[in-house]
């Protein structure tokens, strides 16, 4: 391992290994995209499941795991590398396709959602810490924009493939063969060629000003005004995120949409999330992330809203770009802002408690959805998600500082509920 004294911090400087977690990245968001498009269809045609409540269980499963792991992942890195970790987490993947492909029981998906929420929180959680070691501070949104851009590429690329494979073949359940090619390749990437980073954070140690948080649970949770108005809008994000997953198919459904439309469909959002980030991600370097956040929330809450009210393919095609666009507004920023408010050595902490309430928003959006789609329908369930989407982006540009101003050395800026900038 090379010595603090030796390394540099940087982009430019770590390509080889920056762009190799890329692809490692695009390998954990392509074990999501199988299920993206398909898991609704999966469900009626092989369990006969049609409730909401019940079809929206594996959301619920994968969000408890993946939130948990993101969590564990933030203490865990105290004691293990951040490679160890990734290894770990692409161990869990191995067996989820052979559970989907199998199951003659839908216990048998909610421990396949279980072991992939594990995964996600691993792994996508290790290659996030990695590339912000890697890159030190000037080019983090940029970092971050592609880290996000390679995972829900694949997200999206994976779903229009998964519905394909279901469309063609007549059989839902071939559209997981595809996890099998990926877990293998993401593991044997990271067993030979992935190097851990933690040099890369001696030196950055020596080198940072900001202060330590002084209770990194309350103030990523809350207290901390940039830190707590980002968790709170990851909760939110992912909540309509979590919605969407499970409803947007049967939405698409019912307004007479095939399968493979659907598929198509279902993967317009989360390519332009993808596609998205590579933009969005610099320009937290350089604009303020407060405005980059709350109109991104805003956007998301107005397309929607939107899906409710229009049927016509075009249309439908424009919100959920529009869907897609105010996602890749917000989600680099979140990173790139917890990166920058926090200590290195406190940063996987605050990293994983972010992350475990962001993704906790699957798990309430799956729950609220399944309740309240039963009982007051699918259309009141998505727009009461694009009142509240609205309302956290309204929340940040009232208490955020503009962070690429550093202005977290005011003590207002750290803990005041309401800061104007």
């Amino acid at each position: 391992m090379a010595k603090a004294s030796d390394i540099k911090l940087g982009l430019r400087e770590n390509a080889k290994q920056f762009w190799l977690l890329v692809l490692v990245n695009g390998f954990v968001g392509a074990m999501v995209g199988l299920e993206r498009s398909v898991i609704p269809e999966f469900a009626e045609t092989v369990f006969g499941i049609n409730g909401h409540t019940a079809l929206l269980s594996f959301i619920v499963a994968f969000g408890l795991a993946k939130s948990g792991a993101n969590l564990a992942m933030g203490q865990l890195a105290a004691k293990y590398t951040r490679r160890q970790l990734l290894l770990t987490g692409w161990l869990f993947a191995l067996p989820v396709p052979w559970l989907l492909l199998y199951a003659d029981a839908w216990w048998w998906v909610i421990s396949a959602n279980l072991l992939l929420g594990i995964n996600q929180g691993l792994a996508w959680s290790a290659t996030v810490v990695m590339k912000i070691d890697l890159v030190g501070e000037k080019n983090r949104g940029l970092a971050m924009g592609i880290n996000e851009f390679a995972g829900y590429l694949a997200v999206g690329l994976v779903a229009f493939l998964a519905g394909y494979i279901a469309f063609t073949s007549g059989d839902v359940t071939y559209a997981f063969v595809p996890g099998i090619g990926f877990s293998i390749i993401g593991l044997l990437l990271t067993i030979f060629l992935v190097r851990d980073t933690h040099s890369h954070v001696q030196t950055e140690v020596k080198q940072t000003n900001i202060p330590l948080l002084h209770n990194v649970w309350k103030d990523t949770t809350w207290r901390h005004g940039n830190l707590g108005s980002v968790t709170l809008n990851g909760f939110v994000n992912n909540l309509n995120d979590g919605i969407l997953w499970g409803l947007l198919p049967v939405l698409l459904s019912s307004k007479g949409y095939t399968l493979a439309e659907t598929g198509l469909l279902a993967g317009i959002y989360p390519v332009v999330w993808g596609l998205g980030q590579l933009v969005t991600g610099k320009l937290g370097d350089v604009l303020c992330k407060k405005q980059l956040l709350s109109i991104g929330m805003l956007l998301q809450g107005v397309a929607i809203g939107l899906l409710i009210f229009t049927g016509s393919y075009p249309v439908l095609v424009g919100t959920l770009v529009m869907l897609g666009a105010g996602t890749a507004l917000v989600y680099p920023n979140f990173l790139s802002v917890v990166a920058e408010n926090t200590h290195p050595s406190q940063r996987p902490q605050s990293l994983g408690i972010f992350r475990f309430w962001r993704d906790f928003g699957y798990v309430a959006g799956a729950v609220a959805a399944g309740v309240f789609g039963d009982l007051f329908g699918l259309k009141a369930v998505i727009l009461g998600t694009a009142i509240l989407t609205v309302g956290a982006g309204l929340l940040s540009e009232c208490r955020m500082c503009c962070t690429q101003k550093l202005l977290w050395q005011s003590k207002e800026c750290r803990t005041s509920l309401v800061k104007p900038c």
